[in-house]
């Protein structure tokens, strides 16, 4: 894989873009979303006025916790959020695969890391202009070291983390218009290294009932505008009921379990304005089940 392709996006953000929705979307705790846009807007005013000796600033946030939960949806809307803060109100977001980088080839991991973090993404954004580069999964490219000879071939891996870490901090003395965004489902597989070059390491759970509540109503909503009946269920007191029901989900499985109500009866499916609270409730019911299921095999065994 060319180093061009490990990039799967880069756009030029403005603060009324519509990737502002991005951010909207996730339903989290206040404080989660203001750690992650802070922490981005002051690395970006204050590295360009000040060494790096003096903040030790590395211009990098890392978003962990569960799978479905929203990390790289925040990240992907942050841009547009501290856009309106920044000279020229506009954010470039750089977002990489890092699964692309990993060669089977001896040796060659190490010189796509540092190909692509060291030069490849700075030259992207060599205009200077604010930039968010978002590293998904990131355990990928930063394995943890001390795990590293369980692997097939634990030398490459030490070197190819190590150029993680050697892109990072040239970065951070070189690049101070550069924030990255790293995001990990397994913060023990990730290197003690990266997390301690991360300025912040913000955990994103698994949504409380009332998240749950919001996010199972403004999905009914959304619906609503097509089929009104909707929003009579989303504005009634068994939203709450079902919320509670539904704690362990995560936010993305939440939102499709709607979907997932309105494909148990032809009727729904049909006409979606028919759902009712027992449809709903009966497939929150299911998906809470087939959550635990692993767990009951897993203990089974």
């Amino acid at each position: 894989m060319k180093l061009q392709e490990c990039v799967l996006s880069e756009k030029v953000v403005a603060a009324d873009s519509a990737e502002a929705a991005l951010w909207d979307a996730i339903v989290v705790p206040e404080t989660i979303k203001e750690r992650l846009r802070n922490h981005t807007l002051l690395s970006l005013l204050v590295r360009p006025d000040l060494p790096f000796a003096v903040t030790a600033l590395h211009g990098l946030c890392t978003l962990y916790g569960p799978p479905g939960t929203g990390k790289t949806t925040l990240a992907r809307g942050l841009p547009a959020q501290v856009a309106r803060f920044v000279r020229g109100g506009e954010v470039r977001r750089i977002e990489i695969n890092p699964h692309g980088l990993m060669s089977a080839e001896h040796g060659q991991s190490q010189q796509r890391v540092s190909e692509l973090l060291g030069e490849y993404v700075p030259g992207l954004a060599s205009d200077g202009m604010p930039t968010v580069v978002i590293l998904d999964e990131v355990e990928s490219m930063a394995v943890a070291r001390s795990a590293a000879s369980l692997a097939a071939n634990p030398a490459d891996v030490h070197r190819a983390t190590d150029a993680v870490f050697t892109a990072l901090d040239l970065n951070a003395a070189e690049h101070p218009h550069l924030f990255f965004v790293a995001t990990s489902n397994f913060t023990t597989a990730l290197d003690e290294a990266f997390l301690s070059r991360s300025d912040a390491a913000i955990l994103v759970p698994f949504p409380e009932p009332e998240a749950l509540r919001e996010i199972l109503a403004s999905t009914l909503l959304t619906l609503a505008d097509k089929y009104p009946a909707l929003g009579d269920l989303a504005r009634s007191s068994a939203m709450r009921r079902i919320a509670e029901a539904a704690d362990g989900l995560d936010g993305r499985r939440t939102r499709k379990v709607v979907f997932e109500a309105l494909a148990q009866r032809m009727e729904t499916v049909l006409d979606p304005g028919s759902l009712t609270e027992d449809d709903l409730a009966a497939a929150v019911h299911n998906a809470v089940a087939e959550t635990r299921q692993p767990e009951v095999s897993r203990a089974a065994h």
